[in-house]
């Protein structure tokens, strides 16, 4: 069973403000008890398409997968997807916030996307089949690769800006697009609304629709990347459960935990803290009473985040000479 909890082990600097003097005593004993290893810090969007025999273009293809759950027909072109995104200036550098925090309606998004067409014509022309996701048709593959939205939100965007021989035209492209955005009459009402106005697209997930393949598992989740590459594969999706319950482990799947991601995004060091404290209570505490129940495949935590994982097995229950430490120390 795979459990994918984003930001479990955060940046140096959220876990020291957020986890002074925090005990987590069943978190603990598992990381003593489990195998630290790395994994791709390529998202939660990557992870799945791993986990679900998708193969790696250039991209992970994320675009054409979820722009036929949306409705959209992906043929045998290349997609991209272009979500609208905020960019903030800081001193230093350029932070972004996800379409997630924009919140946008249909109107602003098909107002917005109209705007952009008209300006760039064929060159840039997104089609909004959600307000939170926007695509782009490409005849031909562009020489073009593209860091997942979830990996970039809250960072630096800078070293993750589009790479490959045809970055510096996209790049110029987004340049000319946050000017037009800028001044237009959708953002500038946000704007008078204490809203987050509109200034970029982030680009990522290109690829050509792969071939479907029916694969046994089971994916948990309410996230729509994951349930749209859970029903491309015709895996069997469900919400998410509440807590653990020791039946999950005979199932053959991925678990979807993201109740740390928001706060570990922008730095929340007290979100951080009390949605672990949360996890602790309803996954941790029972997981680790469940721990000599779990099957030959073992159990992995990933954080697809920060590239951190946490491998464990039924025979770990027995180690009880592997003592826990401070929180800080064993999720660093």
């Amino acid at each position: 069973m795979l459990f994918l909890v984003p930001y479990l082990f955060p940046p140096a600097r959220l876990l020291e403000a957020a986890a002074q003097d925090l005990r987590l005593p069943a978190l603990q004993t598992l990381l003593a008890r489990g195998s630290r290893q790395t994994c791709p810090a390529e998202g939660v969007e990557a992870a799945l398409c791993e986990a679900l025999g998708i193969p790696r273009q250039q991209d992970w293809p994320l675009a054409p997968i979820t722009l036929e759950a949306d409705g959209g027909k992906a043929g045998e072109s290349y997609w991209l997807r272009a979500d609208p995104v905020h960019l903030r200036a800081m001193r230093d550098r350029i932070v972004l916030a996800g379409s997630d925090a924009l919140s946008l309606s249909r109107e602003e998004a098909d107002a917005l996307a109209d705007a952009v067409t008209r300006h760039f014509g064929a060159d840039l022309s997104p089609l909004p089949l959600h307000p939170q996701r926007w695509y782009l048709r490409f005849p031909q593959v562009p020489r073009l690769t593209t860091t997942p939205l979830s990996v970039a939100v809250g960072r630096d965007i800078d070293p993750l800006l589009p790479q490959g021989p045809d970055a510096m035209r996209f790049r110029a492209a987004l340049n000319e697009l946050q000017m037009l955005l800028h001044a237009h009459p959708v953002n500038q009402a946000r704007e008078a609304r204490g809203e987050l106005p509109v200034n970029s697209l982030w680009l990522w997930g290109g690829g050509c629709l792969p071939a479907a393949r029916g694969i046994p598992l089971t994916i948990y989740t309410g996230d729509a990347e994951a349930q749209a590459l859970g029903a491309f594969c015709r895996a069997r999706v469900d919400a998410s459960p509440t807590h653990f319950d020791a039946q999950i482990l005979e199932t053959e799947g991925g678990m979807l935990l993201d109740g740390l991601t928001l706060s570990g995004q922008v730095g929340d060091a007290y979100g951080w803290r009390e949605s672990l404290r949360e996890l602790e209570q309803d996954w941790f505490v029972p997981l680790r009473g469940a721990l000599r129940r779990i099957g030959p495949r073992g159990l992995r935590l990933l954080d697809p985040i920060n590239g951190k994982a946490l491998h464990l097995h039924a025979h770990d229950a027995w180690r009880v000479w592997r003592r826990p430490r401070c929180l800080i120390s064993m999720l660093s």
